[in-house]
């Protein structure tokens, strides 16, 4: 029981990503995204611009780290076979039924994607975290079992050195940078007709997945020092508060355009993902790590809660469509109702359901 109740803030951390996640998605229809949603409102508030920058620039990598750390824990514990057999199991089952779903949808009710009554490709929406997912757990699966000996578990707790972590967030923006010139932001392709991906993001997520896997075995989660999570966190603050700033008011007075600020903008990503995850991550250690009633039923919901909180948001964005608000109380009031709504739904069909 000890060694679970020391990643307790894991599941509230992860409980907070899906309730950001979800204002993320609400905000679609009310704010200036530039991705794909349902439903979209004609007025949009320029507040919400920072929002999506500072979000997109982050949680999911941050979801993929958790997921790593947690990965090389449950292949340990577990082993090949099983390891594998429950990957498939939580993460393929909810992928098939999704997809049966979704193509009587794309055919009688949305279309597919760039239009028209298709079957094919079959739009996964934001199960592609789910896709991703499941290919870099059996990947990893399969260079475990390929490596054929198991890790080694004497090596002392080690917290990465600040230089090693700002060199690392160089080389992500180098190759992010690159990938970005054939494949922009919010350019989503399907793979084989079913395998939602947008390579601009992938060199962030891929290697904090990847990240998570070595902090796991290095134990850098319990070595990073207070203090040090403090500081990542103030930086991760003032790199919010500069790109917000420039978004709502500097860009009018100094604007920069394009390819420069493609440059500029990608070394700020990388290197407030690096700050952020590494704050966040110490902060719920240190001050998020009980896991009472409540706590405990938003963790057990927290997955079924990712899977169904769309329908959820579309619902309530549809029942205000006609009411006239400006765009941020709207935005305020779906996200106010979507999230207990989404962990309420959770809760009542996660045990049927198995997730």
């Amino acid at each position: 029981m000890a060694e679970r109740e020391r990643f307790y803030y894991l599941d509230n951390l992860k409980v907070g990503l899906t309730m950001l996640l979800i204002a993320h998605h609400v905000g679609q229809a009310y704010g200036p995204t530039g991705g794909e949603w349902p439903i979209q409102e004609t007025a949009r508030a320029a507040a919400l611009g920072p929002l999506f920058t500072i979000d997109r620039s982050f949680f999911m990598s941050l979801f993929f780290l958790i997921s790593g750390f947690l990965v090389a824990r449950s292949y340990d514990a577990k082993g090949g076979w099983p390891f594998v057999k429950g990957r498939l199991l939580r993460l393929g089952l909810p992928l098939l039924a999704w997809a049966l779903l979704m193509i009587p949808l794309q055919i009688f009710v949305f279309g597919a994607p760039g239009g028209g009554a298709k079957a094919w490709p079959i739009d996964v929406g934001h199960l592609w975290f789910l896709e991703h997912l499941l290919l870099f757990s059996l990947a990893y699966a399969l260079w475990r079992g390929l490596r054929g000996r198991r890790p080694r578990t004497d090596i002392a707790p080690r917290a990465p050195r600040a230089w090693s972590v700002l060199l690392f967030a160089v080389a992500l923006a180098l190759v992010s940078g690159l990938v970005r010139i054939a494949y922009p932001i919010d350019r989503w392709v399907y793979l084989l007709g079913f395998f939602r991906v947008a390579f601009a993001d992938v060199p962030r997520d891929l290697s904090f997945f990847v990240l998570g896997l070595v902090a796991y075995r290095r134990r850098w989660l319990s070595a990073m020092t207070a203090r040090a999570g403090r500081v990542w966190l103030a930086a991760a603050a003032i790199l919010a508060a500069l790109i917000a700033a420039y978004d709502l008011v500097l860009y009018d007075l100094f604007p920069i355009g394009e390819p420069a600020w493609g440059t500029v903008y990608v070394f700020w990503e990388s290197l407030f993902c690096c700050a952020a995850c590494a704050g966040l991550l110490v902060l719920f250690r240190e001050k998020a790590a009980m896991h009472g009633r409540l706590a405990a039923a938003l963790a057990k919901s927290q997955y079924a809660a990712y899977i169904f909180h769309v329908p959820v948001i579309l619902a309530f964005q549809y029942a205000i469509l006609s009411v006239s608000l400006p765009p941020f109380a709207k935005f305020a009031l779906v996200t106010a109702v979507s999230i207990p709504a989404t962990f309420a739904l959770a809760w009542l069909v996660r045990r049927p359901l198995h997730l």
